[in-house]
């Protein structure tokens, strides 16, 4: 089984479209491609990876689709649909064509946990669904009672937290959001990227030790099963490099046996996504 990174972006940036890419971050604020990922997953005996849009729009979910189109590396893609508007369906009957887009994702993060129990993004959701997409949930900790009302309402959509759902590791803050995770872990249906954490950690002097307890959490609750190993390249960047990232998490599961890390390193994600 191959291994696959299940979350990553591409981008050519623009100090509009990519307004979260603040000054501190100035080490991605550069075009990142296709041909700037390819070395570094062979390097990393990585066959493939999995774009995640990182602008809300159609436009974007387009150019993923492109991209994908001219490397065989992109397994799938999850992209953006405004999942609130009224001609969803059609939205989403127009991209079922596209059989490399497996998901979509809206930047919850940046909105109010009510935002995602609106009705008419609740419609969309049950639209994906019915089309047979995934869902990827961005978050903070703040918005984890906002998602567990979410699941609860879609048992049998397949859903993924994003990046662990964004602890606060830089100052070691793990109570209300070890709370949050577990009942949401609960659900079947609902899966983990094992992603993103040195960016929720001290940029410039994190280590392993810093995370280990929320990746003990996140597999005590979540089990072997429903874990994605995703890099979150190049936003990884601000915190260390690409293989920085997979040796954080490949020390973490290195006494786990073979089959357990194919599935965190690949099978789960080729089983999400339908890759």
């Amino acid at each position: 089984m191959s291994n696959i990174d299940a979350h990553q972006h591409f981008w050519q940036y623009d100090p509009v479209t990519h307004d979260w890419i603040n000054e501190g971050m100035s080490v991605i604020r550069k075009d990142f491609l296709p041909q700037d990922l390819q070395p570094l997953l062979q390097q990393n005996k990585v066959a493939g990876c999995v774009a995640v849009q990182a602008a809300q729009s159609e436009k974007e979910t387009d150019f993923l689709i492109q991209l994908a189109k001219e490397n065989a590396f992109i397994k799938g893609i999850v992209g953006w649909v405004d999942l609130r508007g009224e001609d969803i369906r059609d939205r989403l009957m127009h991209y079922q064509q596209e059989k490399i887009v497996k998901g979509f994702r809206h930047i919850l993060q940046g909105e109010d946990p009510v935002f995602m129990l609106q009705p008419g993004f609740l419609r969309g959701i049950a639209a994906l669904q019915e089309f047979g997409f995934t869902y990827d949930i961005l978050i903070f900790p703040k918005h984890l009672p906002a998602v567990l009302e979410l699941v609860k309402q879609f048992p049998d959509q397949p859903f993924v937290i994003d990046h662990i759902a964004k602890p606060f590791i830089r100052t070691g803050l793990i109570d209300e959001w070890k709370k949050g995770i577990i009942a949401i872990a609960q659900f079947p249906n609902v899966y983990c990227k094992v992603s993103g954490m040195v960016t929720e950690a001290d940029w410039k002097n994190w280590k392993k030790e810093d995370i280990t307890p929320y990746l003990d959490i996140i597999v005590n609750h979540f089990g072997i099963k429903r874990l994605l190993y995703g890099s979150d390249w190049p936003v990884c960047l601000v915190a260390g490099s690409y293989e920085k990232m997979m040796g954080l998490v490949r020390d973490y599961f290195s006494s786990f046996s073979s089959a357990e890390q194919e599935l965190i390193f690949g099978r789960n994600a080729s089983q999400f996504y339908q890759l």
